[in-house]
């Protein structure tokens, strides 16, 4: 395929994501890459005759990457379809397989992994005489881009410790991350604790690095948890505690690591705290009122395949951390 002129398409709604697909191209394949922020984007482009070569994430707005495949499947279009996801338990790669994508790549990649398979299923051939094509002009990435491909990462590493313990599918949202001023941080907390009965509270810290991640479950969820997890007397108030304690040590300790880890960061845990009905979940920041007067918020939902279970994970980074993160990402950012 590489002796003319290949329509490839690079689908993910994270400015980050594509453009490090973009990078991982191997340069001397000569194609027209085309970009889309959305599955319902990628969707028209391959109809359009954009992608006969596909690079697709799974978690992305208005439409997500299975229902591509759905679609891609149902009317028979052109395209062969590379799953580029974060999403790395058994059940994603198995489903994507079932709808037809021909393989499956975990974040992060490298450009060796994306030749590899390139070359494995003859999309493109090694040449001696090969010449370097035109680069892919490149896309801006800002700081909030970085650290949404980031947490999606993380979101992905904690979500596969989660299935396995539990043998369930845990569906996977698209990260919210957003820079918040204190009043539009109390908001959101006030807002998400509507919906909550009480949550986990821990602090992390590492060397210009510092904050809170919250741990909340939706009301009605903790019943089949603590089934799940195999406690008895699920209605008993300190078998909420217990499923509140097991899962924060997998969510918010596999999340950290994976954040931390690409930041390339050594980082500590403080003691989990159990934040009752009698406690508001916005005081917490009261004390620390400084410290909060710019937040970089990281927001996960995560919910598992039929259940009724659903918890919220809130990274917060206090105003403090985010030059260091800024700092740590440069090499990312344009």
């Amino acid at each position: 395929m590489d002796t003319v002129t290949t329509q490839v398409l690079i689908c993910d709604d994270s400015a980050l994501a594509r453009k490090q697909m973009a990078r991982a191209l191997p340069k001397e394949w000569k194609t027209n890459v085309t970009f889309a922020t959305n599955g319902a984007e990628g969707l028209e482009a391959i109809r359009q005759g954009k992608g006969e070569v596909v690079f697709l994430d799974l978690n992305m707005p208005v439409m997500d990457g299975y229902e591509v495949l759905e679609q891609i499947q149902q009317h028979d279009l052109p395209a062969m379809v590379i799953v580029v996801s974060s999403d790395i338990q058994l059940k994603a790669h198995q489903k994507v397989k079932a709808l037809g994508a021909i393989d499956f790549i975990q974040k992060p990649f490298s450009p060796d992994t994306v030749r590899m398979l390139l070359l494995e299923y003859g999309l493109m051939t090694p040449s001696a005489s090969a010449q370097p094509v035109a680069e892919t002009p490149m896309l801006k990435v800002n700081l909030r881009d970085a650290c949404q491909e980031i947490a999606n990462i993380a979101m992905g590493r904690a979500a596969e410790l989660l299935a396995k313990l539990l043998d369930v599918f845990v569906l996977l949202p698209v990260p919210n991350v957003n820079v918040l001023e204190t009043s539009e941080l109390i908001m959101m907390l006030k807002s998400v604790e509507q919906h909550q009965s009480s949550a986990l509270c821990q602090g992390f810290i590492s060397a210009g690095v510092a904050g809170e991640a919250l741990l909340m479950f939706h009301d009605g969820s903790y019943d089949d948890m603590a089934k799940l997890m195999g406690l008895s007397n699920p209605k008993d108030p300190d078998t909420e505690i217990e499923v509140l304690m097991d899962t924060g040590n997998v969510l918010i300790s596999a999340f950290l690591n994976g954040v931390f880890e690409q930041l390339d960061m050594d980082f500590s845990q403080a003691h989990p705290v159990v934040l009752g009905s009698q406690c508001n979940i916005a005081d917490l920041l009261q004390d620390k009122s400084d410290s909060w007067q710019r937040t970089l918020a990281m927001e996960i939902n995560y919910r598992i395949e039929d259940y009724h279970i659903q918890c919220d994970l809130l990274l917060l980074f206090t105003e403090d951390s985010i030059p260091t993160l800024t700092d740590k990402l440069s090499y990312l950012l344009d």
